[in-house]
């Protein structure tokens, strides 16, 4: 009878461990979702690089810090489009002062219109590839690893660059490095917690058996 008691805590335990690794994962991924009536902020890097990543992430600060100022009380997309399209010189003006400070002769291209971004998972939403109303910022060639927010309403406290780029399941095995596509098959990768509980409960569990 004490064997089954065991059984019975020891299960109990494991399904506990479960739910809050479960229930953190939920609380770090929380779904963000954008409306269709949003201004994004994109800039592509020079090369991936340390030195031009670093030089992207510079130039991000500092335009973000700017924008944000601009549009911050506005709860008009229309106004918020207006206001951010007349003051283009101006974040030309802070991306030059940017790379001037870096020491960076790399050229750069600053954009306001309807630019293409891929399709990306973040936490566990899906935003489709598209054409969407947006800053672009070209940093040199513009061949680096690209970083995106969302300006208005203002998220560029959240990087969606990071999600998962999504693309069609019979190129994954040609695409070894990540390429941005449409795909209808989103990425689903197992976290390591997961694996190491599933472990865990599968070697407590033949232990007890035996």
């Amino acid at each position: 009878m004490n064997k089954y008691v065991i059984i019975l805590y020891m299960t109990m335990v494991m399904i506990g461990a479960i739910i809050t690794i479960y229930g953190q994962q939920t609380e770090a991924q929380g779904d963000v979702v954008i409306p269709n009536e949003a201004v994004r902020l994109r800039i592509l890097a020079n090369s991936d690089s340390p030195a031009d990543q670093a030089l992207k992430r510079a130039v991000r600060d500092a335009v973000n810090e700017q924008i944000t100022t601009w549009v911050s009380d506005l709860t008009s997309f229309e106004e918020a489009k207006q206001v951010i399209a007349q003051h283009v010189p101006e974040i030309e003006q802070t991306v030059a002062r940017v790379l001037q400070e870096k020491k960076s002769n790399q050229s750069y291209k600053v954009a306001f219109g309807r630019v293409s971004f891929p399709t990306k998972i973040y936490g566990s939403y899906v935003y489709p590839a598209g054409e969407y109303d947006a800053v672009l910022i070209t940093l040199g060639k513009g061949e680096g690893a690209n970083w995106w927010c969302v300006l208005f309403p203002p998220l560029c406290f959240l990087d969606f660059s990071t999600g998962e780029a999504v693309r069609p399941v019979e190129k994954q095995v040609e695409q070894e490095k990540e390429v941005d596509q449409i795909s209808e098959q989103p990425l689903v990768v197992e976290d390591e917690q997961q694996i190491e509980v599933k472990f865990f409960v599968a070697e407590v569990w033949k232990k007890l058996m035996q």
